[in-house]
């Protein structure tokens, strides 16, 4: 299919007349590789409904846009009536009937829905990633930096191949090359499309390599030595290494002379290479945009920007008609609207802004305080300067640990120190020190901590207000202000003028003199050299900057060299001086050389820059590009580093409160050495009370043993003791010589399962032998556990040190190993879900809940009250279940659902693709008919039925399968050959030929069809389409049907086209069903729109519908699983709330 190029309307009109008088010239006898299109073309019967759909924007607005269609405001005047006042010729008033409104408004409602159907159209498929492609020699460049690893990688080369089915294929020549920091081609030179060539395209794509760089100047000179091309792609994956303006203007000079059409597409990197700036660059080049980027749902191009621009230019003037429907004068109101609109364009763009009140007031000037920096501020009042630091309060109570050497007793002996009265403390040089603790010298520290803390929160507060939340604090006494008025900044001017206002108010009263600077790409200063700061000055300063429009871009370097050349020129003789830079985007210069550039001017001077960064968002599409372009944290991260460079503060704050402040950075960090102050006092008096603790519980240990004692000594009547842990101990001392044994007061110490003291040990039974010698031939972990026992210095009391540890437990780990195929493969529902399901995957909700609980019908035991306690637990459908899951196991296993769910849906959408799976769904065998019902009957479908079949040779047959024929059914049999036929392009051809004469007459003999296609030799599956029930018995074809299968495994697939009979649609199911092979219903086009949405966005969210009852065997279980795993996601999401609220548990 030929495409017109020429950019003259008239030419490109001229043009497709001619082209479409040379296509009725084809008939038939034209010499290709492969015509798929042609013979598509003659199924439908009519050319040139292909080729409008295929017509360039520009084309097809010339003759939809509202001008041509007469739906203007104009066209609306011209079929009114004008009315003349009485005795004049003056013109009172326009009548316009009612009728003619209604028609008008009807025609705008038709244009907006034509114009969204064209949008709809233009980001579908391949258009939607890469835009419509114009003209027919097209030399594509591809960036090979958006071919990253992994899955990535698949789905640009998959995007690739789509652009090359949809859209290269129909061109007449093509030139690729790929470039990263080198280049590389595939031809040396344009060649023809065609069967081969594409092949050799495909499989160039698949063997695209990552590189890092973006040369893109390279490409281009090689692809402008070539001749013979009309239209250049470039498809850019990140940000090219040579700056948009020199690209820019060698494409210019390079195509100068040329009708040569630019594309520029952006594939997902909208982050590098912002919207804005592609636009310039294309509207510079007189070419095309498109912006690709599926995380942020952008598909912007210049068709679709065109479409929308008449959306709303309809969309406007309907709703002026329909406010005619209030007033039956129409000369009052057009009047009205005439005087508003030019009212409105006489004045400036900031008119419209919304304003403070009293913006334009003259200042109201305060005469500020002394303020300084928080940097000097801290010197009077942090935690060092007020003495108040942990370890200036401590020292005089510390003392490092005493060590010495002994002769004696040859060897170093450290000092103890008496009843522990001291407790050992890190000091901050890393060393330990014995500290003595003193309780009310350390609770009147914290006092005072608390009172720093508090005088501190009062100056973030403080820094937080007023202008200083915006400017910070302005200290110095010569001041300059750089203000950015770029054209990004256009929407903001309001803001940085109000913000400028409350500096000139509140902060610059006391300074001895000041100037400001706007930039833009050039500068504007106020005065040429800095003025006093008298009350007049400012006044006439402020005047200054309400007249300041934005334009340009933003030239930082050229204010910075007027303040510091110029304001500053005798920096070296005075004091206190700061510049003070209120910007909202990165500079147009290199930040490296700003820093540089400052650090040597403030060489030898007291001088120093501020940054004031405003965050403002990101440039809007139909905004002047900035010249350089970084994101928000990569511009904060520059400014940041050039403050440090020029010895300043950095602000950083936007419409949500202050992001990040030098000044107020310096307070938290006093802030927290307070906090950790705090702390650490709390730890040491906490490990003074945990040792005067340890001494109390020795002394009632010692005060209650000469009582036990004396209990001992009182005569009573005989009874034998149990033994006590001292005898066991003594005992296994005695028998055990190396003391090594597992430990014996496990069986003695008792504790209640239920954890209430009050129940007795007596339900510790003795263990009965048989069950004592069976754990001591089971393997487990105490047995591997042996202890060394000793005696305490207090009383009587045993310890034991461990030789063998026990081993741990291992943790239960929940790992989710789900893989799923990235492409579809051509299968059956019931295998795809036999491999993928969520059984075959382990997904299913009921591995992660444990049985019902039944512990309230049980016997209350203690036991039972304690599990319950402890293992959360979830109602189900009236019943209590405990969890054998955490919340993050419940959080990954939702995660994993949710991505199963995605590519089940991926699998649904692609067997309800456009083509011929809609209505034959998936061809499976390598040795296939198919059955054509051509009875009367299916008079009203055969077209249909034609095209699709078409397509089903192409694209599945000529794909899939080895050999193929095709028969006809209606009151006799017309097979297309006599046996099954490999599937060659020339038999392709020729089936297409053979459909296109096919006709519907007569009745519908089934039987007749399915006995000539089983004799067929090698046949593996047969393909029924029909529209109702056969001619014969049912009964009769299905036992037929199967006595031939007992002799043959042959599958009968069953396809009903538009059959409302359901006992038709029986007979189909129960033939699909006797053959093991498949029954197929068509969706209808209600069904698929209505679901459209839907299958974008995944059935994930609960308020979804459900999703409709397929006929289908693969639709319907497929769907069947859909279900399912929503159900599981529902449940999940259920018991993760559960689980985040307080569980409930069983009562006893």
């Amino acid at each position: 299919m030929r495409r017109n190029n020429d950019r003259d309307p008239k030419k490109q009109l001229n043009q497709k007349n001619i082209n479409e008088r040379g296509q009725n010239l084809d008939n038939g006898l034209l010499v290709t590789h492969i015509n798929q299109t042609q013979d598509l073309l003659r199924l439908q019967g009519d050319e040139t409904q292909l080729s409008s759909a295929w017509e360039d924007s520009e084309d097809w607005l010339l003759t939809h846009n509202l001008k041509s269609m007469k739906l203007t405001l104009a066209d609306l005047i011209s079929q009114g009536t004008a009315m003349l006042k009485e005795g004049s010729n003056v013109t009172r008033k326009m009548h316009i009937s009612t009728q003619t409104i209604h028609q008008l408004e009807s025609k705008l409602s038709e244009a907006i829905e034509l114009y969204q159907q064209r949008i709809q159209w233009l980001t579908e498929n391949s258009k939607k990633v890469f835009g419509l492609i114009k003209g027919a020699r097209v030399g594509v460049l591809i960036d090979v930096s958006a071919v990253s690893s992994g899955p990535q990688k698949e789905e640009f080369q998959s995007d690739l191949m789509s652009l090359i089915d949809e859209q290269l294929s129909h061109k007449e020549k093509l030139y690729v090359l790929s470039f990263g920091t080198t280049t590389s081609t595939l031809w040396p030179s344009p060649v023809e499309v065609g069967t081969s060539s594409l092949q050799e395209l495909k499989l160039w794509v698949k063997k695209l390599q990552p590189d890092r760089g973006s040369n893109l100047l390279e490409a281009l000179k090689k692809i402008f030595a070539l001749k013979g091309l009309n239209s250049l792609v470039i498809i850019m994956g990140s940000c090219p290494d040579q700056p948009s303006e020199i690209l820019s203007e060698y494409i210019q000079q390079s195509i100068m002379g040329r009708d040569l059409i630019t594309h520029i597409i952006t594939y997902k990197c909208d982050d590098q290479v912002p919207p804005a700036v592609l636009k310039h660059l294309a509207e510079a080049l007189g070419g095309y945009y498109h912006c690709y980027s599926p995380e942020t749902e952008i598909y912007s191009s210049r068709e679709v920007d065109e479409l929308l621009a008449e959306i709303q230019e309809a969309q406007s003037l309907r709703g002026h008609v329909q406010a005619l429907h209030q007033s039956a004068s129409c000369e009052e109101r057009t009047g009205s609207m005439h005087e508003i609109s030019t009212e409105v364009a006489k004045r400036p763009l900031t008119s419209l802004l919304p304003k403070p009140p009293k913006h334009e007031d003259p200042l109201t000037i305060e005469f500020p305080n002394l303020d300084k920096t928080s940097a000097e501020w801290l010197k009077t009042n942090s935690l060092k300067a007020k003495k108040l630091s942990l370890y200036q309060v401590l020292a005089p109570n510390a003392f490092s640990p005493v060590e010495e050497f002994v002769p004696i007793l040859r060897k170093t002996v450290s000092a103890t120190i008496h009843e522990k009265a001291m407790v050992q403390f890190e000091w901050h040089d890393g060393t330990m020190k014995n500290i003595h603790v003193d309780l009310p010298f350390l609770y009147e520290y914290q006092k005072q901590l608390s009172r720093a803390m508090r005088m501190y929160e009062r100056r973030i507060e403080w820094l937080s207000l007023a202008s200083r939340r915006i400017w910070g604090t302005v200290c110095e006494k010569r001041v300059v202000i750089l203000l950015d008025i770029s054209v990004t900044n256009s929407m903001y001017i309001i803001h940085i003028q109000h913000s400028l206002r409350l500096l000139l108010e509140e902060q610059l009263s006391n300074k001895d003199c000041f100037n400001i600077i706007a930039f833009g790409s050039t500068i504007e200063s106020w005065r040429p050299e800095m003025v006093a700061a008298s009350h007049s000055n400012l006044q006439s300063a402020w005047r200054w900057v309400l007249s300041l429009q934005c334009q340009g871009s933003r030239n930082v370097l050229s204010a910075l060299r007027k303040a510091v050349e110029v304001d500053f020129k005798d920096k070296d003789k005075q004091q206190s001086q700061g510049i003070y830079l209120f910007t909202g985007g990165i500079p147009d210069q290199d930040v490296a050389m700003l820093s540089a550039y400052v650090a040597e001017a403030r060489v030898g001077c007291d001088l120093q820059l501020n940054v004031c960064l405003f965050y403002v968002g990101e440039s809007q599409m139909d905004t002047m590009p900035p010249a350089c372009y970084a994101s928000r944290s990569d511009t904060a991260a520059a400014y940041r580093e050039f403050t440090r460079a020029a010895g300043g503060r950095f602000h950083w704050f936007g419409d949500t409160g202050i992001y990040e402040s030098d000044d107020i950075s310096a307070i938290t960090s006093e802030m927290e050495k307070a906090l950790n102050y705090s702390q650490k006092c709390a730890l040491l008096v906490s490990s003074l009370k945990n040792q005067s603790g340890k001494q109390q519980e020795s002394a009632a240990l010692l005060r209650d043993k000469p009582k036990t004692l004396q209990l001992r000594r009182q005569p009573g009547k005989f009874c034998p003791s149990k033994p006590r842990a001292r005898s066991v101990a003594r005992t296994s001392i005695k028998d055990d010589p190396d003391r090594e044994k597992s430990p014996p007061l496990k069986a003695l110490l008792w504790s209640p399962l239920s954890g209430k003291a009050g129940v007795p040990p007596a339900t510790a039974q003795p263990v009965k032998e048989g069950t004592a010698d069976r754990r001591r031939k089971t393997k487990s972990r105490d047995a591997e556990t042996s202890l060394s026992l000793f005696y305490t210095e207090t009383g009587n009391n045993v310890g034991f040190v461990y030789r063998k540890y026990p081993q741990g437990r291992a943790l239960r780990r929940t790992s989710f190993s789900i893989e799923l195929p990235r492409k579809d493969t051509v299968c059956s529902s019931l295998e795809w879900v036999a491999n993928y399901g969520l059984k075959k995957l382990k997904m299913e909700i009921s591995r992660y809940l444990g049985p019902k609980c039944t512990h309230q019908k049980s016997t209350q035991t203690s036991a039972s009250a304690k599990y319950c306690s402890i293992f959360p637990s979830i109602e189900i459908n009236g019943m209590v279940r405990h969890s054998q899951c955490t919340p993050r196991e419940i959080e990954a296993y939702i995660t994993h659902l949710e991505k199963v769910m995605r590519r089940y849906v991926q699998r649904l959408q692609w067997l309800l693709s456009a083509g011929s799976r809609r209505l034959f769904g998936a061809i499976l065998e390598s040795k296939v008919c198919i059955l054509l019902d051509t009875s009367g009957s299916m008079g009203p479908y055969l077209q249909q039925v034609k095209t699709e079949l078409a397509l089903l040779i192409w694209e599945q047959l000529r794909k899939h399968c080895d050999s193929f024929n095709l028969l006809s059914f209606a009151e006799g049999l017309q097979p297309w050959q006599d046996t099954l036929v490999g599937t060659t392009d020339a038999a392709c051809h020729e089936a297409v030929k053979w459909v296109t004469n096919l006709h519907a007459q007569g009745s519908t003999s089934v039987l007749q069809a399915l006995l000539a296609t089983f004799s067929f030799p090698d046949v593996e599956g047969l393909y029924l389409l029909t529209d109702g029930k056969p001619d014969t018995s049912c009964s009769l074809i299905l036992s037929e049907v199967q006595r031939l299968t007992e002799k043959r495994d042959v599958k009968v697939h069953t396809v009903s086209l538009n059959c409302s009979d359901r006992t038709a649609v029986n007979f189909l199911r129960d033939l699909a069903s006797l053959t093991g092979g498949r029954y197929h219903c068509p969706v209808g086009e209600d069904s698929l729109l209505k679901m459209q949405g839907l299958l974008t966005r995944g059935f994930i969210k609960e308020r979804d519908p459900m999703l409709p009852l397929f006929e289908g065997d693969d639709l319907r279980r497929l769907a069947q699983e859909i279900t399912k795993a929503r159900s599981f996601l529902w449940q999940a999401q259920s018991f993760r709330c559960a689980l985040q609220a307080a569980p409930p548990t069983c009562l006893v």
